[in-house]
């Protein structure tokens, strides 16, 4: 149970001996870091280690929280290796880096913490440190457009949790009305949850979903997103596609946890219209963009649709949705990290500047088209999968208008996504780079077996800790 701690102790530790240490020991600081919190999270909460409260109940160890901080340190560990990377290769960027690691494992600090809380208000805090350290993050380029996109996205992050707080106060509200005392503690508000709903209730959660949804990037206030992450440094991307997102996913899951049984309607109805309209609106952006960051933060939004309507409906849905919430924790952060590298290597975004990858960085051309085919569903993945299974629980639940929106956007996406990025991989041969081999990569070497183990076949310790998930949604064990 101490470990669950250090996963938030020793980032911090990291962060303070990297401002301390300088720019030449802050590569070792953000290693150790980063692979103690990864080999902490592996250890501590994998199936059979103990579960419980901790730090006065503050914070908890659950099915939950096992899974989703193994996916997030496990990520921020491949963004660490991209960083190392970099470092070796462009020492420019050598400038004002203890800084941005000291921000890095500050932000992967309050990424555990938020993962941990068994409180409302100390979840909800965690979240906005994440914002705080992400912010200087996004910014880290200097240019007007950068800083105007960090500004944007701390701006909506804010009010996307000043959102989330009013609609706190509504839960609050709703308990004193049913006669119950005010309480923040999850374990608690399911003890409560049993009462008659009311309207301060509905406010509430209407209130939460629509403040989530915003740190999520998802419609209506998702304008945020593309500038963020077109902007950002591709390891800070892959920190607020991969870490942040499901941080901010974990939120809104806790919440659903609680509430869903007594609101099933209110609830589905506000995720299936906020779903529809996220993959509507990235669909649209998709065709039009010409910008390949751009494009990749246009699918963030329509996964962050799917994985909304897989909320929604919650039941069968349940296990497909958390295999397609890892898998696309997984292929954002191949993507982005694969992105920056094309980024480097042709001084362009601009996906018609771009040709035979292939050939030109053999690495990041075939991660990039694996990343693709799991972006667009493709078997073995294990976002095909839970696509699927997203789709079966459409139709069994008579959402027949749904299922066919969805597959129509899904089909248009499927379509523009292609047509854009597969020219840029098996085109006319450019700039070719000398010397890229795969195991400059390794860690998305491991993100890709993941992926294909999804689809394929997940060991009995993984399937049953996403069951468990799932069955916290609703699902059937």
């Amino acid at each position: 149970m101490i470990a669950a701690l250090l996963l938030v102790v020793l980032p911090l530790l990291g962060a303070l001996a990297a401002l301390a240490l300088g720019h030449r020991s802050a590569l070792a600081a953000v290693l150790v870091a980063a692979t103690g919190t990864a080999l902490g999270a592996w250890l501590a909460f994998f199936p059979g280690a103990p579960s419980g409260h901790l730090w006065g109940d503050y914070l908890t160890i659950d099915p939950t929280s096992r899974l989703f901080l193994l996916l997030i340190n496990l990520i921020f560990l491949g963004v660490v290796g991209h960083i190392r990377g970099r470092m070796q290769r462009a020492p420019e960027v050598l400038d004002g880096i203890e800084r941005f690691i000291a921000l890095a494992l500050a932000f992967l600090a309050a990424a555990n913490l938020s993962v941990l809380s068994n409180h409302l208000l100390l979840g909800w805090l965690a979240l906005e440190a994440t914002s705080l350290a992400a912010a200087p993050l996004v910014a880290r380029r200097g240019t007007a457009s950068a800083v105007r996109a960090a500004w944007g996205y701390f701006l909506f992050s804010s009010v996307g949790l000043g959102i989330t707080s009013l609609g706190f106060a509504c839960l609050a509200r709703s308990l004193e009305h049913s006669g119950a005392e005010p309480v923040f503690f999850f374990d608690q508000l399911r003890a409560l949850a049993s009462a008659p709903p009311d309207a301060w209730r509905e406010v509430g959660l209407a209130l939460v979903i629509v403040g989530y949804g915003t740190k999520l990037g998802l419609a209506p206030m998702y304008s945020w997103l593309p500038d963020a992450y077109e902007e950002a440094p591709p390891s800070v991307t892959a920190m607020l596609a991969g870490v942040q997102f499901n941080c901010a996913l974990v939120g809104l899951l806790r919440i659903l946890q609680v509430y869903r049984d007594g609101e099933p309607r209110m609830v589905s109805v506000a995720l299936l219209g906020i779903g529809l309209a996220s993959m509507a609106v990235s669909t649209f952006s998709i065709i039009a963009t010409h910008n390949y960051k751009r494009l990749l933060a246009y699918a963030s939004i329509n996964h962050g649709g799917v994985i909304a309507i897989g909320l929604g409906l919650g039941g069968r849905a349940a296990y497909g949705l958390v295999l397609y919430v890892v898998s696309n924790a997984f292929i954002k952060a191949i993507l982005f990290l694969s992105a920056g590298k094309i980024d480097d290597h042709y001084g362009t975004r601009d996906m018609r500047e771009v040709s035979g990858l292939i050939k030109d960085l053999p690495a990041s051309g075939l991660f990039l088209t694996v990343g693709t085919f799991a972006l667009l569903g493709f078997p073995p993945f294990g976002s095909f999968l839970g696509e699927l299974l997203i789709l079966s629980a459409l139709m069994r639940a008579h959402y027949v208008l749904v299922f066919v929106a969805f597959c129509g956007l899904l089909t248009v996406t499927f379509v523009a996504t292609g047509r854009s990025i597969f020219p840029m991989i098996w085109g006319e041969s450019k700039k070719p780079a000398p010397n890229q081999g795969l195991l400059t990569a390794p860690i998305k070497l491991v993100f890709v077996a993941a992926l294909v183990t999804m689809g394929v076949f997940l060991p009995h310790p993984v399937s049953s800790l996403f069951v468990d998930v799932a069955a916290s949604l609703g699902g059937v064990r």
